[in-house]
């Protein structure tokens, strides 16, 4: 028998609200609640907004996670996309039960770039790593760039 016996009584809607008392925090200027489980509906809902940028779809999924109107609320508290991409990684870890801090969050967001694509360096990067190796690149020839010339078969 476990030491506190629930009563028979005990509605699953009471049961729950007694284990979940959930946090609040701040983000730029918006009270939200800080996700600690993820409402069913939004995996499904982001199986069938997969590709969409539509800025529709993308306050919805918001919406379901952190709040009505928030994503329209931090953009009009100018949120930046960093700071964005950022609380999403912090809010779904957080959803899927993994406590995660503010800097956590910005560390991963720094490792991940979105769609797998590598950040383009800026100018002054793209100096100093010329500078690193000694100069410009040289071209390369069109010959060992270019495909080989197929024919056809007929």
């Amino acid at each position: 028998m476990t030491a506190r016996k629930a009563s028979e009584n005990e509605s699953w809607d009471a049961f729950w609200a007694s284990v979940s008392r959930p946090k609040t925090t701040t983000i730029r200027g918006v009270e939200v609640v800080v996700p600690t489980d993820m409402p069913m509906l939004v995996e499904q809902r982001v199986e069938e907004l997969h590709g969409s940028d539509r800025l529709e779809d993308i306050a919805e999924l918001v919406g379901m996670v952190f709040g009505q109107d928030c994503l329209e609320q931090w953009r009009d508290n100018r949120m930046g996309l960093m700071e964005f991409r950022v609380i999403l990684t912090w809010g779904m870890a957080n959803a899927r039960g993994k406590e995660l801090s503010f800097q956590e969050a910005y560390d991963l967001a720094q490792e991940t770039v979105p769609e797998g694509k590598a950040p383009a360096p800026n100018r002054a990067a793209r100096r100093a790593q010329s500078a690193a190796t000694g100069g410009r690149s040289k071209r390369t020839s069109s010959a060992s760039t270019g495909s080989a010339r197929r024919t056809s078969r007929s």
